[in-house]
């Protein structure tokens, strides 16, 4: 009855320890999450000041080509216009700057307003992520909420021995050295040995306890299959997310930016040979600054994802290359 009790302890303070490792999985996910926040905003200040830098020289070849009389000032006014919308863009990312700050200064226990190295300016993608047949063996092997399930199955198991064990006489052995007392007179001091034994009548409380330790866990054993399937899910959708990231990324690496990049190049060939009007120019710069946008946009997805299937298999992908056992269903 005593080794069963220390099981029994044993598996819950286990599946204690693991709650706290999947709290710390999933600290660290917000954390990660956190910094390419930051790093998403920091790059959308910077493609904003290099926007605006373009379009004061915008504004600067309308003024000089009103003057000689080429353009109307509707020219300038369309470039003031943009100007002010740049200026208004940049105001509202600062302040998502300075939230982002705050939000990872609270992961970090500090003042929300302490200053913090500036987010690099590119993040190099993760290569080689494992297969994801591996990825959802080592979720269901490493997973720490699956093991602290597993745990607590241990002790449910435990208590329904516990429970099987009220059913045997509770027997009690007790030692002493002591003055013998009886109807004559009392005699001197002796050794002394004596036997209690508790015998189980009451059937009826015992058997409802064995059915409520039954009860518990068959609810545990099923939470921990359909834990173990929705974490395959997670794991397969996770993964499936990340994949369409890395060819986001392909597409406007190779394709989009280029692209765009190549349009506002004739765009401010076209107009300074008085081809097209200004308001062409200014859509191809909108059009460049949004695609740049959402260039470090998806970029900050992928991360995000990534650190995602890092909470979803309970690990870094770093160590999730090799096949592993998965937990043993209970």
């Amino acid at each position: 009855r005593l080794h069963a009790a220390a099981t029994r302890r044993i598996a819950e303070a286990s599946a204690a320890s693991n709650d706290i490792e999947d709290m710390r999985v999933q600290l660290v996910e917000s954390a990660k999450v956190a910094y390419y926040d930051y790093f998403l905003v920091g790059r959308a200040i910077a493609v904003n000041e290099e926007s605006l830098q373009l379009l004061k020289q915008f504004r600067e070849n309308a003024d000089l080509r009103y003057k000689t009389g080429q353009v109307s000032q509707q020219d300038i006014l369309q470039a003031d216009v943009e100007i002010g919308r740049q200026k208004e863009k940049g105001v509202t990312l600062e302040r998502m700057r300075k939230v982002a700050i705050a939000r990872i200064n609270t992961l970090r226990s500090s003042p929300p307003d302490e200053p913090i190295p500036s987010a690099p300016e590119k993040l190099a993608t993760a290569g080689g992520v494992p297969a994801v047949e591996n990825l959802r063996s080592f979720a269901l092997a490493q997973r720490p909420d699956l093991k602290a399930l597993e745990d607590r199955i241990t002790a449910e198991k435990t208590a329904i021995a516990l429970a099987f064990k009220d059913y045997l006489p509770d027997v009690e052995v007790a030692g002493a050295y002591d003055t013998i007392m009886g109807n004559g007179p009392a005699r001197d001091l002796a050794p002394q040995v004596g036997l209690r034994m508790n015998l189980p009548i009451r059937f009826s409380k015992r058997s409802a306890a064995v059915s409520e330790a039954q009860a518990k866990l068959a609810q545990k054993q099923a939470e921990f299959a359909g834990r173990g399937n929705q974490i395959q899910l997670q794991v397969q959708e996770v993964y499936e997310q990340l994949v369409e990231s890395e060819q986001i990324l392909v597409l406007y690496e190779k394709t989009l930016l280029p692209t765009a990049r190549l349009n506002v190049k004739e765009a401010q060939t076209a107009y300074t040979a008085g081809k097209i009007p200004f308001l062409s120019l200014i859509e191809a710069q909108r059009n460049l600054i949004m695609l740049r946008d959402r260039d470090y946009e998806a970029r900050a997805d992928y991360f995000r994802r990534l650190a995602a299937l890092e909470r979803a298999i309970g690990g870094p992908l770093s160590i999730a290359g090799e096949p592993v056992r998965p937990i043993q269903k209970k």
